[in-house]
């Protein structure tokens, strides 16, 4: 399982832009621990099962219908009519049930955020729907491997929210398989929360310190973070580990062209190509002359 990119998109956004969706990332987190916290005032015992209806809007009615038609085969929600909403256009639905507490909700609801971006709409409001008491889920050993399938199934279909809560139930089972934390990491990192991501990626290699492709993904993660020294450390070790990894000799030499080694960079990504990497042609051409 290799890190992916976040956003697939099919329209232009004109509506919710990218300057609002970073501008709002932050506040959108609150609000999930907002939600929480009211949750927790009702006395409703963490990871209860619960369902949640949600509402997009945007303003035109074809977006919303993309959405829609998203939510409903990857996600397995349901959908309302979508109507008039002042000058706006309103998509309202229900999600299937799952686990509510404060990090499986804020996950559930980032996961709708992005993709409503994804479709040039604004993720407008959620809440509980007030069923009777759904109860805990099983967390019997014998349903860790059902888990992770559930979460692999879900990230497969583009669904980050409920592939992160069927990993963090997985992990609740069994916290010793560092596949769940390395996994449950790259999907972090997918809805842009790299700190916890890294978080999940530490663990994971503290579990398996010679998994190679969680070394690489953390690596990843701090050259993102402009911690460019330290990716190359966790370059190498991958390196010293996988002496064949074209991605990690290629990756290693974007890291030390941040750092200004052109020379050390130069070197890296001929190994690459070497390696079958021919993605590494195009930084060769182009810095290597």
């Amino acid at each position: 399982m290799s890190k992916l990119s976040i956003i697939n998109k099919p329209l232009e956004n004109t509506y919710f832009t990218k300057e609002d969706f970073n501008k709002n990332f932050g506040a959108e987190m609150a609000s999930a621990n907002e939600v929480y916290e009211l949750r927790k005032k009702d006395g409703i015992k963490d990871y209860t099962l619960a369902n949640y209806d949600f509402t997009f809007i945007s303003d035109r009615k074809e977006k919303l219908e993309l959405l829609g038609d998203l939510l409903v085969r990857n996600y397995g929600c349901k959908i309302r009519e979508i109507k008039i909403a002042g000058k706006n256009w309103e998509l309202s639905g229900d999600a299937i049930q799952f686990p509510v507490d404060e990090d499986n909700l804020m996950y559930w609801a980032l996961d709708l955020y992005c993709k409503g971006y994804q479709y040039d709409c604004i993720l407008d409001g959620y809440g509980a729907v007030a069923d009777p008491d759904l109860g805990l889920p099983s967390l019997s050993i014998e349903l860790y491997d059902h888990y992770f399938d559930l979460a692999m199934d879900a990230y497969n279909k583009q669904n980050l929210g409920m592939a992160i809560i069927h990993w963090s139930t997985a992990i609740k089972i069994n916290s010793n398989d560092p596949n769940s934390w390395y996994s449950r990491a790259i999907a972090k990192d997918e809805l842009y929360t790299w700190k916890a991501a890294r978080r999940d990626y530490d663990k994971a290699i503290e579990l398996a310190p010679d998994f190679v492709d969680a070394i690489v993904n953390r690596a990843a993660n701090k050259d993102e973070a402009g911690e460019y020294g330290e990716a190359v450390i966790d370059y190498t070790k991958a390196i010293e580990l996988d002496p064949n990894n074209a991605m990690a000799y290629f990756n290693r030499g974007n890291s030390k062209f941040n750092m200004g080694d052109n020379n050390g960079a130069c070197l890296d990504w001929n190994k690459s190509k070497d390696l079958g990497a021919d993605y590494a042609d195009e930084r060769i051409s182009k810095m290597c002359t």
